[in-house]
């Protein structure tokens, strides 16, 4: 290799300046060019010789640049030719550490692909407000039997008319195997050849725009699979040490050689929201991202995702186990400029409340009327108290952050999955309880997300699966074992031995849901349907965002109130007993001034499942029933909400003291 050329920068522009008079999208990959031909560049500086093989043309070196890039043109290339990497480094051929399409898996030769070949038509597409977001987490390989984007896209009309406005992507960057989570992703810009071709992935995207429905991807930044990937054979300054991590070797953000790595990292976030459309990013488990330096990672992500929307709305939302707040406040604030983190604190206490279980990271929760107050109208509940299962501190103030700052869900990949059975939560708790939850999540304050099939109370459990080699594959199993031994209930030997078997093709294909669970389960379905309807077009749950209060009213039972200008709404939830609001020194219960509450929903209608519910007022006093949710607005006074109208109704006289005239 020969040369020193300036290292081409990324930037959120549609062509890149690039040595030999190329035009490039991305700092690294190979990239057709407009004049014929492909460009190929990449960041080798551990090799002293590289050659890309095409597939029937001679091998071509590859030419040094500043900083260890190299890059070569090759005249003949085209879209749809395969290629690989011969290196100095490596005893094997490699491919493209920018791959975008990789046919035959990770350990397969690259496809060199053009995404200017795709027809776009959501030209008016400006993306969903943060506010209107119904959020849909997708696993593309069991959200139907096929398994991929072109039965997955046939889906979303019903989606769309279900209410749902965002879907968010488990990660999709290829890895090795037949099935997986896409967590342990090795080939970060190619999409699985598993769900179909790159252009399959865009076609989704357009028909998801069309119907309204806004695209997000789960990206894995804080660390990369075992198998398949070859980045050290390219360079061993990818990852570090100098971190631990809780999935193998952290990401070198910050380190000796950092700068490329970084906008490797960077380039990818661009690339899905420019290439593919795509109307933002979920982080995964950012508390394992590392980075000391003075421009944090994570806040560098989020501004190229931005940048690449040019205009359009990007929504970047972040998982973070330990509730670091700063992550949301803008960067003039110190943050880092995120759009929301997910709310595990919700899921953990309505977890108690619907099934009585308090083990492992449950334990710090009560299930309790207050506590759901507290979610609905603060986001997390821990903001910095000390939290007994880990033994320190959890979580930062964020007393400051609107309540759309926080996705708040009752399953999701995770939580479904770390179970004995991967059960749905409709399955561990009563359907009258079950019903109220999900009327309050939808409801409150807060972005809703639910988990495929949710809908339609889906019987399939979702398992953790994962099709690796079988020395991998017997690591990854014990170590799935370690962390549910977390769980006092799993470790009984009983329990262990029926553990599904994450490598088992059965295990996958017991997760693919059947939606013809939408018709048999319509109870479920109307409910769900029903509930976003509400969210969606009554003129004060609609609001966004809403002046909200709140407060317990039993020892099960809590509301809260919608002001709206003489229009307010009161949202009722009674896990207990039938209850009766007498006396209710409450100020919230109060119904507007010369108005009474009548019931706008029920989740006791038939409709649902529920078995009807009794009237509201009981001699003038408020009535819930037993595991219901309740909506109430204003409406006029009756003789049942307003006993002083009832025929022989007499005054009570108020007690006199001693002494009184």
């Amino acid at each position: 290799m020969h040369g020193d050329v300036p290292v081409v920068e990324a930037s959120a522009s549609d062509t890149l300046s690039a040595p030999g008079g190329a035009k490039r999208r991305l700092p690294v990959g190979a990239e057709p060019q407009p004049r014929g031909g492909v460009h190929f560049r990449l960041w080798a500086p551990r090799c002293r010789e590289i050659a890309v093989e095409i597939e029937g043309l001679p091998a071509l070196a590859l030419a040094t640049e500043s900083g260890g890039y190299c890059s070569v043109y090759a005249g003949d290339a085209r879209p749809g030719m395969r290629y690989r990497f011969r290196t100095d480094t490596a005893d094997r051929l490699l491919p493209d550490p920018a791959s975008r399409f990789q046919p035959e898996g990770p350990h397969g030769p690259s496809e060199i692909v053009d995404p200017a070949a795709f027809g776009w038509t959501d030209q008016a597409w400006g993306g969903r407000r943060r506010d209107d977001l119904v959020i849909y987490e997708m696993h593309v390989g069991t959200f139907t039997p096929q398994g991929g984007w072109q039965a997955a896209a046939a889906q979303l009309p019903e989606l769309a008319a279900l209410g749902i406005t965002c879907i968010e992507l488990m990660p999709v960057a290829d890895f090795p195997g037949r099935f997986g989570w896409g967590y342990d992703g090795v080939n970060l810009f190619a999409p699985t050849r598993l769900y179909g071709r790159p252009d399959d992935l865009r076609d989704f995207v357009d028909r998801a725009h069309a119907l309204g429905i806004a695209v997000i991807l789960d990206v894995v930044y804080n660390h990369l699979g075992p198998d398949g990937n070859f980045l050290k054979c390219f360079s061993t300054s990818y990852c570090t040490d100098r971190y631990e991590n809780e999935w193998g070797e952290a990401v070198n953000f910050d380190g000796p050689d950092s700068g490329p790595v970084r906008e490797f990292f960077l380039a990818n976030a661009g690339y899905w929201i420019d290439e593919f459309h795509l109307d933002g990013l979920r982080l995964d488990a950012t508390q394992q991202i590392f980075d000391v330096s003075g421009d944090n990672i994570v806040a560098a992500v989020t501004r190229r995702a931005r940048q690449a929307g040019r205009g359009r709305v990007i929504f970047v939302v972040g998982e973070n186990e330990p509730q670091h707040a700063r992550l949301m406040r803008p960067p003039e604030q110190g943050g880092y400029g995120l759009d929301a983190l997910w709310n595990d604190d919700f899921h953990h206490s309505a977890t108690v409340a619907l099934t009585g279980r308090r083990e492992a990271y449950y334990s710090d929760y009560r299930g309790t009327p207050r506590e759901f107050v507290a979610a609905a109208k603060h986001g997390f509940l821990y903001q910095g108290q000390h939290y007994p299962w880990q033994d320190q501190r959890r979580g930062a103030p964020a007393l400051d952050l609107p309540a759309e700052s926080f996705v708040v869900f009752l399953q999701n990949h995770d939580q479904v999955a770390n179970s004995a059975a991967g059960l749905r939560m409709q399955a561990l708790t009563s359907p009258g309880r079950y019903r109220a939850m999900t009327a309050f999540m939808l409801l409150m304050p807060g972005l809703p997300m639910l988990f495929q099939g949710q809908e339609f109370a889906a019987s399939t459990p979702f398992l953790y699966f994962a099709d690796h080699n079988p020395e991998l594959g017997k690591a990854v199993n014990e170590g799935r074992l370690d962390f549910l031994a977390q769980f006092p209930s799993l470790t009984d030997p009983e329990t262990v031995r029926g553990l599904a078997d994450p490598g088992a093709d059965a295990t996958f294909r017991r997760c693919v849901l059947d939606h013809g669970e939408r018709e048999r389960h319509a109870a479920a379905y109307a409910l769900h349907r029903d509930l976003l309807a509400l969210r969606r077009a009554d003129p004060v749950l609609g609001r966004r965002p809403a002046r909200v209060d709140g407060t317990p009213v039993g020892e099960q039972a809590w509301l809260l109130r919608y002001f709206a200008d003489a229009a307010d709404r009161l949202l009722l939830v009674n896990f207990g007993q039938d209850l009766t609001l007498a006396p209710m020194p409450e100020p919230l219960a109060a119904p507007i001034e010369g108005l009474a509450w009548q019931v706008l929903w029920s989740s006791e209608a038939p409709l649902y499942g529920g078995g009807g519910a009794p009237p509201l007022y009981c001699h003038g006093d408020l009535h819930i029933p037993g595991e219901s949710a309740l909506v109430l607005g204003p409406g006029p006074v009756t003789a049942a909400s307003a006993p002083e109208l009832q025929p022989g109704w007499q005054k009570k006289t108020h007690e006199r003291r001693p002494g009184d005239g």
